[in-house]
Protein backbone atom coordinates (compact mmCIF):
# COMPACT_ATOMS: atom_id res chain seq x y z
CA UNK A 1 0.00 0.00 0.00
CA UNK A 2 1.27 3.46 -0.95
CA UNK A 3 1.55 5.66 2.15
CA UNK A 4 0.83 9.36 1.83
CA UNK A 5 3.52 11.65 3.34
CA UNK A 6 2.56 12.91 6.78
CA UNK A 7 2.45 16.51 7.87
CA UNK A 8 5.68 15.97 9.79
CA UNK A 9 7.40 14.94 6.53
CA UNK A 10 6.35 18.20 4.89
CA UNK A 11 7.55 20.15 7.92
CA UNK A 12 10.95 18.48 7.77
CA UNK A 13 11.32 19.27 4.06
CA UNK A 14 10.14 22.86 4.51
CA UNK A 15 12.51 23.38 7.45
CA UNK A 16 15.61 22.32 5.50
CA UNK A 17 14.45 24.24 2.42
CA UNK A 18 14.35 27.31 4.66
CA UNK A 19 18.02 26.81 5.52
CA UNK A 20 18.93 26.59 1.85
CA UNK A 21 17.01 29.82 1.16
CA UNK A 22 19.01 31.53 3.91
CA UNK A 23 22.27 30.42 2.24
CA UNK A 24 21.22 31.88 -1.12
CA UNK A 25 19.97 35.08 0.52
CA UNK A 26 23.37 35.54 2.17
CA UNK A 27 25.15 34.90 -1.14
CA UNK A 28 23.00 37.58 -2.79
CA UNK A 29 24.58 40.19 -0.53
CA UNK A 30 27.87 40.03 -2.46
CA UNK A 31 26.55 41.30 -5.82
CA UNK A 32 24.42 43.78 -3.87
CA UNK A 33 27.57 45.26 -2.28
CA UNK A 34 29.31 45.32 -5.67
CA UNK A 35 26.34 47.20 -7.12
CA UNK A 36 26.59 49.81 -4.34
CA UNK A 37 30.35 50.24 -4.85
CA UNK A 38 29.94 50.56 -8.64
CA UNK A 39 26.83 52.76 -8.48
CA UNK A 40 24.72 50.16 -10.34
CA UNK A 41 21.43 51.17 -8.77
CA UNK A 42 19.04 49.35 -11.07
CA UNK A 43 20.68 45.96 -10.44
CA UNK A 44 20.92 46.90 -6.74
CA UNK A 45 17.13 47.21 -6.45
CA UNK A 46 16.64 43.84 -8.13
CA UNK A 47 19.09 42.21 -5.71
CA UNK A 48 17.22 43.76 -2.77
CA UNK A 49 14.00 42.21 -4.08
CA UNK A 50 15.60 38.82 -4.70
CA UNK A 51 17.39 38.55 -1.35
CA UNK A 52 14.23 39.76 0.39
CA UNK A 53 12.22 36.92 -1.17
CA UNK A 54 14.87 34.35 -0.21
CA UNK A 55 15.06 35.75 3.32
CA UNK A 56 11.27 35.64 3.76
CA UNK A 57 11.16 32.05 2.56
CA UNK A 58 14.08 31.22 4.83
CA UNK A 59 12.33 32.76 7.82
CA UNK A 60 9.13 30.90 6.99
CA UNK A 61 11.01 27.61 6.70
CA UNK A 62 12.75 28.17 10.03
CA UNK A 63 9.38 28.11 11.76
CA UNK A 64 8.55 24.67 10.40
CA UNK A 65 10.89 22.56 12.54
CA UNK A 66 9.05 19.28 13.26
CA UNK A 67 8.87 18.13 16.85
CA UNK A 68 9.42 14.40 16.34
CA UNK A 69 10.25 13.37 12.77
CA UNK A 70 13.83 12.51 11.91
CA UNK A 71 15.24 13.86 8.67
CA UNK A 72 15.45 10.79 6.42
CA UNK A 73 16.97 9.78 3.12
CA UNK A 74 13.78 10.45 1.15
CA UNK A 75 13.50 13.92 2.69
CA UNK A 76 17.02 14.77 1.52
CA UNK A 77 16.32 13.66 -2.03
CA UNK A 78 13.13 15.73 -2.22
CA UNK A 79 14.83 18.80 -0.73
CA UNK A 80 17.68 18.68 -3.26
CA UNK A 81 15.32 18.26 -6.22
CA UNK A 82 13.09 21.09 -4.99
CA UNK A 83 16.03 23.40 -4.31
CA UNK A 84 17.26 23.06 -7.89
CA UNK A 85 13.75 23.92 -9.08
CA UNK A 86 12.78 26.78 -6.79
CA UNK A 87 16.10 28.58 -6.32
CA UNK A 88 16.66 29.33 -10.05
CA UNK A 89 13.15 30.79 -10.33
CA UNK A 90 13.84 33.36 -7.61
CA UNK A 91 17.50 33.83 -8.57
CA UNK A 92 16.33 34.87 -12.05
CA UNK A 93 14.71 38.09 -10.70
CA UNK A 94 17.82 40.27 -11.36
CA UNK A 95 18.13 38.76 -14.84
CA UNK A 96 14.47 39.46 -15.64
CA UNK A 97 14.87 43.11 -14.62
CA UNK A 98 18.25 43.56 -16.34
CA UNK A 99 16.89 44.17 -19.84
CA UNK A 100 19.29 41.59 -21.31
CA UNK A 101 16.62 38.94 -21.91
CA UNK A 102 13.65 39.01 -24.25
CA UNK A 103 11.31 37.23 -21.82
CA UNK A 104 11.27 35.58 -18.36
CA UNK A 105 11.81 32.10 -19.85
CA UNK A 106 15.16 33.21 -21.25
CA UNK A 107 16.15 34.68 -17.88
CA UNK A 108 15.12 31.44 -16.16
CA UNK A 109 17.18 29.47 -18.69
CA UNK A 110 20.36 31.31 -17.70
CA UNK A 111 19.51 30.95 -14.02
CA UNK A 112 19.04 27.18 -14.38
CA UNK A 113 22.18 26.97 -16.50
CA UNK A 114 24.10 28.81 -13.81
CA UNK A 115 22.96 26.77 -10.82
CA UNK A 116 23.40 23.46 -12.64
CA UNK A 117 26.93 24.58 -13.65
CA UNK A 118 26.13 24.16 -17.33
CA UNK A 119 27.14 27.49 -18.85
CA UNK A 120 24.80 27.64 -21.85
CA UNK A 121 23.34 31.13 -22.23
CA UNK A 122 20.68 32.98 -24.19
CA UNK A 123 21.65 36.40 -22.83
CA UNK A 124 21.76 39.37 -25.19
CA UNK A 125 24.70 41.80 -25.12
CA UNK A 126 26.71 40.05 -22.41
CA UNK A 127 29.67 42.37 -23.04
CA UNK A 128 27.73 45.30 -21.56
CA UNK A 129 26.26 43.49 -18.57
CA UNK A 130 26.62 45.26 -15.21
CA UNK A 131 29.46 43.93 -13.06
CA UNK A 132 27.14 43.01 -10.17
CA UNK A 133 24.96 40.91 -12.49
CA UNK A 134 28.04 39.22 -13.91
CA UNK A 135 29.19 38.43 -10.39
CA UNK A 136 25.76 36.96 -9.58
CA UNK A 137 25.85 34.69 -12.64
CA UNK A 138 29.16 33.23 -11.51
CA UNK A 139 28.17 32.98 -7.86
CA UNK A 140 25.20 30.89 -8.97
CA UNK A 141 27.62 28.51 -10.65
CA UNK A 142 29.77 28.35 -7.53
CA UNK A 143 26.71 27.61 -5.42
CA UNK A 144 25.63 24.91 -7.83
CA UNK A 145 29.11 23.41 -8.16
CA UNK A 146 30.36 23.40 -4.61
CA UNK A 147 26.74 23.11 -3.59
CA UNK A 148 24.06 25.06 -1.82
CA UNK A 149 23.57 21.90 0.17
CA UNK A 150 27.25 21.83 1.14
CA UNK A 151 26.89 25.36 2.48
CA UNK A 152 23.75 24.41 4.39
CA UNK A 153 25.49 21.38 5.89
CA UNK A 154 28.42 23.51 6.98
CA UNK A 155 26.33 26.19 8.66
CA UNK A 156 23.50 24.03 10.03
CA UNK A 157 24.95 20.68 11.02
CA UNK A 158 22.64 17.94 12.24
CA UNK A 159 21.50 14.41 11.47
CA UNK A 160 20.30 13.57 7.98
CA UNK A 161 23.03 15.51 6.23
CA UNK A 162 24.28 12.49 4.33
CA UNK A 163 20.91 12.27 2.54
CA UNK A 164 21.38 15.81 1.23
CA UNK A 165 24.98 15.05 0.30
CA UNK A 166 24.06 11.98 -1.78
CA UNK A 167 20.94 13.60 -3.23
CA UNK A 168 23.10 16.32 -4.73
CA UNK A 169 24.93 13.71 -6.80
CA UNK A 170 27.86 12.99 -4.48
CA UNK A 171 28.42 9.41 -3.36
CA UNK A 172 31.99 9.25 -2.08
CA UNK A 173 32.49 9.29 1.70
CA UNK A 174 36.05 9.79 2.91
CA UNK A 175 35.38 11.47 6.28
CA UNK A 176 33.08 10.35 9.12
CA UNK A 177 30.18 12.71 8.41
CA UNK A 178 28.71 14.84 5.66
CA UNK A 179 29.41 17.93 7.76
CA UNK A 180 33.12 17.16 8.10
CA UNK A 181 33.33 16.55 4.35
CA UNK A 182 31.50 19.82 3.66
CA UNK A 183 34.02 21.73 5.76
CA UNK A 184 36.86 20.06 3.90
CA UNK A 185 35.28 21.18 0.61
CA UNK A 186 35.37 24.78 1.79
CA UNK A 187 39.03 24.49 2.79
CA UNK A 188 39.90 23.19 -0.67
CA UNK A 189 37.87 25.95 -2.32
CA UNK A 190 39.51 28.64 -0.18
CA UNK A 191 43.00 27.40 -1.04
CA UNK A 192 42.23 27.38 -4.76
CA UNK A 193 40.60 30.82 -4.55
CA UNK A 194 43.85 32.26 -3.19
CA UNK A 195 46.15 30.42 -5.60
CA UNK A 196 44.11 30.23 -8.80
CA UNK A 197 41.81 33.23 -8.35
CA UNK A 198 44.70 35.35 -7.19
CA UNK A 199 46.78 34.24 -10.16
CA UNK A 200 44.02 35.19 -12.61
CA UNK A 201 43.64 38.60 -10.97
CA UNK A 202 47.39 39.25 -11.21
CA UNK A 203 47.55 38.21 -14.88
CA UNK A 204 44.64 40.48 -15.70
CA UNK A 205 46.13 43.39 -13.80
CA UNK A 206 49.85 43.10 -14.63
CA UNK A 207 49.93 41.26 -17.96
CA UNK A 208 46.68 42.32 -19.64
CA UNK A 209 46.68 45.89 -18.35
CA UNK A 210 43.23 45.85 -16.73
CA UNK A 211 42.43 48.34 -14.00
CA UNK A 212 42.61 46.53 -10.68
CA UNK A 213 38.85 46.48 -10.02
CA UNK A 214 38.27 45.08 -13.52
CA UNK A 215 41.04 42.53 -13.09
CA UNK A 216 39.48 41.51 -9.77
CA UNK A 217 36.04 41.05 -11.34
CA UNK A 218 37.41 38.97 -14.22
CA UNK A 219 39.78 36.93 -12.06
CA UNK A 220 37.24 36.12 -9.35
CA UNK A 221 34.37 35.34 -11.72
CA UNK A 222 36.56 33.12 -13.89
CA UNK A 223 37.74 31.24 -10.81
CA UNK A 224 34.16 30.75 -9.63
CA UNK A 225 33.17 29.39 -13.04
CA UNK A 226 36.31 27.28 -13.50
CA UNK A 227 36.38 25.61 -10.10
CA UNK A 228 32.66 24.85 -10.37
CA UNK A 229 33.25 23.61 -13.97
CA UNK A 230 30.46 25.99 -14.90
CA UNK A 231 31.71 27.71 -18.03
CA UNK A 232 30.19 31.18 -17.70
CA UNK A 233 32.55 34.03 -18.57
CA UNK A 234 32.31 37.83 -18.23
CA UNK A 235 32.63 38.28 -22.01
CA UNK A 236 30.70 36.76 -24.91
CA UNK A 237 33.87 35.36 -26.50
CA UNK A 238 34.53 33.25 -23.40
CA UNK A 239 38.18 32.71 -22.52
CA UNK A 240 39.24 33.63 -26.05
CA UNK A 241 38.65 37.25 -25.04
CA UNK A 242 41.92 37.38 -23.06
CA UNK A 243 44.35 36.19 -25.79
CA UNK A 244 46.78 35.15 -23.07
CA UNK A 245 48.62 31.85 -22.70
CA UNK A 246 49.20 32.56 -19.00
CA UNK A 247 45.50 33.23 -18.39
CA UNK A 248 44.51 30.06 -20.28
CA UNK A 249 47.05 27.97 -18.35
CA UNK A 250 45.79 29.13 -14.94
CA UNK A 251 42.20 28.68 -16.09
CA UNK A 252 43.12 25.14 -17.15
CA UNK A 253 44.33 24.41 -13.62
CA UNK A 254 40.99 25.66 -12.29
CA UNK A 255 39.13 23.30 -14.64
CA UNK A 256 41.22 20.29 -13.59
CA UNK A 257 40.82 21.12 -9.90
CA UNK A 258 37.06 21.36 -10.30
CA UNK A 259 36.80 18.09 -12.23
CA UNK A 260 38.77 16.17 -9.57
CA UNK A 261 36.74 14.37 -6.93
CA UNK A 262 37.06 15.73 -3.43
CA UNK A 263 38.14 12.25 -2.36
CA UNK A 264 41.14 12.63 -4.67
CA UNK A 265 41.74 16.12 -3.27
CA UNK A 266 41.74 14.56 0.19
CA UNK A 267 44.32 11.92 -0.76
CA UNK A 268 46.57 14.55 -2.34
CA UNK A 269 46.03 16.84 0.65
CA UNK A 270 47.38 14.05 2.88
CA UNK A 271 50.26 13.31 0.52
CA UNK A 272 48.95 9.87 -0.54
CA UNK A 273 49.76 10.25 -4.24
CA UNK A 274 50.27 6.53 -4.86
CA UNK A 275 46.81 5.71 -3.50
CA UNK A 276 45.34 8.49 -5.62
CA UNK A 277 46.89 7.12 -8.82
CA UNK A 278 45.80 3.58 -7.95
CA UNK A 279 42.11 4.54 -7.86
CA UNK A 280 40.02 3.16 -10.71
CA UNK A 281 38.45 6.56 -11.27
CA UNK A 282 41.82 8.30 -11.63
CA UNK A 283 43.05 5.73 -14.13
CA UNK A 284 39.80 5.83 -16.08
CA UNK A 285 39.72 9.61 -16.46
CA UNK A 286 43.39 9.74 -17.49
CA UNK A 287 42.76 7.00 -20.04
CA UNK A 288 39.58 8.59 -21.40
CA UNK A 289 41.22 12.00 -21.61
CA UNK A 290 44.18 10.57 -23.48
CA UNK A 291 41.93 8.67 -25.88
CA UNK A 292 39.58 11.57 -26.64
CA UNK A 293 42.49 14.01 -26.94
CA UNK A 294 44.27 11.83 -29.52
CA UNK A 295 40.99 11.30 -31.38
CA UNK A 296 40.31 15.04 -31.49
CA UNK A 297 43.82 16.17 -32.41
CA UNK A 298 44.15 13.56 -35.17
CA UNK A 299 40.76 14.65 -36.48
CA UNK A 300 41.80 18.30 -36.50
CA UNK A 301 45.03 17.52 -38.34
CA UNK A 302 43.27 15.26 -40.85
CA UNK A 303 40.70 17.96 -41.59
CA UNK A 304 43.40 20.61 -41.88
CA UNK A 305 41.72 22.81 -39.25
CA UNK A 306 44.85 23.09 -37.11
CA UNK A 307 48.17 21.81 -38.40
CA UNK A 308 50.74 23.61 -36.23
CA UNK A 309 51.79 22.64 -32.72
CA UNK A 310 50.68 26.05 -31.48
CA UNK A 311 47.20 25.69 -32.97
CA UNK A 312 46.73 22.14 -31.74
CA UNK A 313 47.89 22.94 -28.21
CA UNK A 314 46.12 26.25 -27.68
CA UNK A 315 42.94 25.40 -29.54
CA UNK A 316 42.51 21.64 -29.82
CA UNK A 317 44.00 20.72 -26.45
CA UNK A 318 42.18 23.46 -24.56
CA UNK A 319 38.81 22.57 -26.10
CA UNK A 320 39.15 18.87 -25.27
CA UNK A 321 40.24 19.70 -21.71
CA UNK A 322 37.23 21.98 -21.36
CA UNK A 323 34.95 19.21 -22.68
CA UNK A 324 36.36 16.43 -20.48
CA UNK A 325 36.22 18.55 -17.32
CA UNK A 326 32.70 19.67 -18.37
CA UNK A 327 33.65 23.32 -17.90
CA UNK A 328 32.53 24.60 -21.29
CA UNK A 329 35.01 27.43 -21.82
CA UNK A 330 36.09 27.93 -25.42
CA UNK A 331 38.94 29.75 -27.11
CA UNK A 332 37.13 29.64 -30.48
CA UNK A 333 33.66 30.87 -31.55
CA UNK A 334 30.75 28.42 -31.53
CA UNK A 335 30.40 28.78 -35.31
CA UNK A 336 33.97 27.54 -35.73
CA UNK A 337 33.39 24.64 -33.33
CA UNK A 338 30.34 23.64 -35.37
CA UNK A 339 32.61 23.21 -38.40
CA UNK A 340 34.67 20.53 -36.68
CA UNK A 341 33.75 17.20 -38.16
CA UNK A 342 34.74 13.56 -38.26
CA UNK A 343 37.06 12.33 -35.53
CA UNK A 344 37.46 15.78 -33.94
CA UNK A 345 33.73 16.18 -33.44
CA UNK A 346 33.40 12.60 -32.17
CA UNK A 347 36.26 13.09 -29.72
CA UNK A 348 34.69 16.23 -28.29
CA UNK A 349 31.24 14.65 -27.97
CA UNK A 350 32.67 11.54 -26.29
CA UNK A 351 34.71 13.62 -23.83
CA UNK A 352 31.61 15.63 -22.88
CA UNK A 353 29.48 12.51 -22.47
CA UNK A 354 32.02 10.86 -20.14
CA UNK A 355 32.71 13.97 -18.07
CA UNK A 356 34.82 14.34 -14.95
CA UNK A 357 34.99 12.55 -11.63
CA UNK A 358 32.18 11.72 -9.24
CA UNK A 359 31.86 13.70 -5.98
CA UNK A 360 33.27 16.68 -7.85
CA UNK A 361 31.75 19.76 -9.44
CA UNK A 362 31.93 18.15 -12.90
CA UNK A 363 29.06 16.70 -14.91
CA UNK A 364 28.63 13.86 -17.40
CA UNK A 365 28.28 10.13 -16.79
CA UNK A 366 31.47 10.33 -14.64
CA UNK A 367 34.73 8.45 -15.04
CA UNK A 368 34.07 6.03 -12.17
CA UNK A 369 30.86 4.78 -13.79
CA UNK A 370 32.67 4.33 -17.09
CA UNK A 371 35.43 2.35 -15.40
CA UNK A 372 32.97 0.17 -13.51
CA UNK A 373 30.89 -0.41 -16.65
CA UNK A 374 33.97 -1.61 -18.52
CA UNK A 375 34.86 -3.92 -15.64
CA UNK A 376 31.31 -5.28 -15.56
CA UNK A 377 31.41 -5.98 -19.30
CA UNK A 378 34.72 -7.81 -18.95
CA UNK A 379 33.16 -9.80 -16.11
CA UNK A 380 30.28 -10.85 -18.35
CA UNK A 381 32.71 -12.07 -20.99
CA UNK A 382 34.73 -14.03 -18.41
CA UNK A 383 31.57 -15.49 -16.95
CA UNK A 384 30.44 -16.66 -20.38
CA UNK A 385 33.63 -18.68 -21.01
CA UNK A 386 33.90 -20.22 -17.53
CA UNK A 387 32.76 -23.79 -16.89
CA UNK A 388 29.24 -24.23 -15.53
CA UNK A 389 29.05 -23.06 -11.94
CA UNK A 390 32.16 -20.89 -12.15
CA UNK A 391 31.96 -17.45 -10.52
CA UNK A 392 33.94 -14.33 -11.42
CA UNK A 393 34.90 -12.08 -8.53
CA UNK A 394 36.27 -8.64 -9.37
CA UNK A 395 37.74 -6.03 -7.08
CA UNK A 396 38.88 -2.49 -7.75
CA UNK A 397 40.58 0.27 -5.81
CA UNK A 398 38.67 3.42 -4.99
CA UNK A 399 39.77 4.85 -1.67
CA UNK A 400 40.50 1.25 -0.66
CA UNK A 401 39.83 -2.18 -2.13
CA UNK A 402 36.18 -2.73 -3.07
CA UNK A 403 34.27 -5.54 -4.73
CA UNK A 404 32.24 -5.10 -7.88
CA UNK A 405 28.93 -6.59 -6.81
CA UNK A 406 25.96 -7.17 -9.15
CA UNK A 407 24.06 -4.42 -7.30
CA UNK A 408 26.85 -1.90 -7.93
CA UNK A 409 27.11 -2.87 -11.59
CA UNK A 410 23.35 -2.59 -12.07
CA UNK A 411 23.22 0.84 -10.41
CA UNK A 412 26.12 2.15 -12.50
CA UNK A 413 24.63 0.91 -15.76
CA UNK A 414 21.18 2.28 -14.90
CA UNK A 415 22.47 5.83 -14.36
CA UNK A 416 24.67 5.58 -17.45
CA UNK A 417 21.71 4.50 -19.58
CA UNK A 418 19.61 7.35 -18.20
CA UNK A 419 22.29 9.81 -19.31
CA UNK A 420 22.38 8.23 -22.77
CA UNK A 421 18.57 8.42 -22.98
CA UNK A 422 18.71 12.09 -22.01
CA UNK A 423 21.33 12.77 -24.69
CA UNK A 424 19.10 11.13 -27.31
CA UNK A 425 15.97 12.94 -26.12
CA UNK A 426 17.46 16.38 -26.61
CA UNK A 427 18.96 15.37 -29.94
CA UNK A 428 15.58 14.10 -31.15
CA UNK A 429 13.83 17.35 -30.22
CA UNK A 430 16.51 19.43 -31.95
CA UNK A 431 16.33 17.21 -35.03
CA UNK A 432 12.52 17.58 -35.05
CA UNK A 433 13.04 21.35 -35.37
CA UNK A 434 15.11 20.76 -38.52
CA UNK A 435 18.56 21.05 -36.98
CA UNK A 436 21.37 18.78 -38.24
CA UNK A 437 21.49 15.56 -36.21
CA UNK A 438 25.15 15.74 -35.24
CA UNK A 439 24.80 19.35 -34.05
CA UNK A 440 21.60 18.49 -32.16
CA UNK A 441 23.35 15.60 -30.44
CA UNK A 442 26.34 17.78 -29.50
CA UNK A 443 24.14 20.48 -27.96
CA UNK A 444 21.99 17.90 -26.17
CA UNK A 445 25.04 16.23 -24.61
CA UNK A 446 26.31 19.66 -23.59
CA UNK A 447 23.04 20.43 -21.79
CA UNK A 448 22.48 17.06 -20.12
CA UNK A 449 26.11 16.58 -19.07
CA UNK A 450 26.14 20.22 -17.84
CA UNK A 451 29.02 21.27 -20.11
CA UNK A 452 28.13 24.57 -21.77
CA UNK A 453 30.01 24.23 -25.06
CA UNK A 454 27.75 25.25 -27.90
CA UNK A 455 27.69 24.87 -31.67
CA UNK A 456 25.35 27.86 -32.00
CA UNK A 457 21.98 26.21 -31.32
CA UNK A 458 21.56 27.82 -27.91
CA UNK A 459 20.79 31.49 -28.59
CA UNK A 460 17.94 33.97 -27.94
CA UNK A 461 16.11 32.84 -31.09
CA UNK A 462 15.94 29.12 -30.19
CA UNK A 463 12.46 27.50 -29.98
CA UNK A 464 10.84 27.70 -26.55
CA UNK A 465 10.11 23.96 -26.48
CA UNK A 466 13.78 23.16 -27.12
CA UNK A 467 14.74 25.67 -24.44
CA UNK A 468 12.48 23.90 -21.92
CA UNK A 469 13.89 20.49 -22.87
CA UNK A 470 17.43 21.75 -22.30
CA UNK A 471 16.42 23.12 -18.89
CA UNK A 472 14.96 19.74 -17.95
CA UNK A 473 18.16 18.04 -19.11
CA UNK A 474 20.35 20.42 -17.12
CA UNK A 475 18.28 19.90 -13.97
CA UNK A 476 18.08 16.11 -14.25
CA UNK A 477 21.71 15.74 -15.34
CA UNK A 478 23.06 17.85 -12.47
CA UNK A 479 21.17 15.72 -9.93
CA UNK A 480 21.95 12.47 -11.79
CA UNK A 481 18.25 11.56 -12.02
CA UNK A 482 17.80 9.88 -8.61
CA UNK A 483 16.62 13.02 -6.80
CA UNK A 484 14.29 13.75 -9.71
CA UNK A 485 12.62 10.33 -9.46
CA UNK A 486 12.45 10.66 -5.68
CA UNK A 487 10.56 13.96 -6.01
CA UNK A 488 8.15 12.47 -8.55
CA UNK A 489 7.56 9.47 -6.30
CA UNK A 490 6.98 11.71 -3.30
CA UNK A 491 4.45 13.83 -5.20
CA UNK A 492 2.66 10.74 -6.48
CA UNK A 493 2.43 9.31 -2.98
CA UNK A 494 1.12 12.64 -1.70
CA UNK A 495 -1.62 12.73 -4.34
CA UNK A 496 -2.57 9.05 -4.52
CA UNK A 497 -1.43 7.56 -1.22
CA UNK A 498 -3.62 6.13 1.51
Amino acid sequence: MLLRPRGSDLLAIGFVMGRIFWVVAFTGLFPMLWAVAAGEWRPFSSFVLMTGVFALLGAAGSRLRPATVRFEWRHGMVVVALAWLVVPCIAAIPFIQSGHFSDPIDALFDSVSGLTTTGLSVMSDLDHLAGSLNLWRHLLQFLGGLGIVVAALTLFAEQGGIALYVGEGRGERFLPSATSMARFFWRVAALHLVLIGGGLVLVGWLALGFEFHRAALHGITMFLAGFSTGGFAPQSTSIGYYHSIAFEAIAGIAMVAGAMSFGLHYLLWRGQRQHALANLETRTILGSFGFTMVLTLVGLMAAGIFTTVSGLSRQGFFQILSAQTTTGWATIPSAELAQWGGLAFAGMALAMAIGGMGSATAGGVKALRVGLTLKALVNEIHQAVLPHGGVVRTSYRQGGVRHLTPEVAQSVMTISLLFVASYLLGAAVGFAYGLPLHLSLFESVSASATIGLSVGITDPSMPVALELVYMLQMWAGRLEFIALFSLLGFLYAWLRGQ
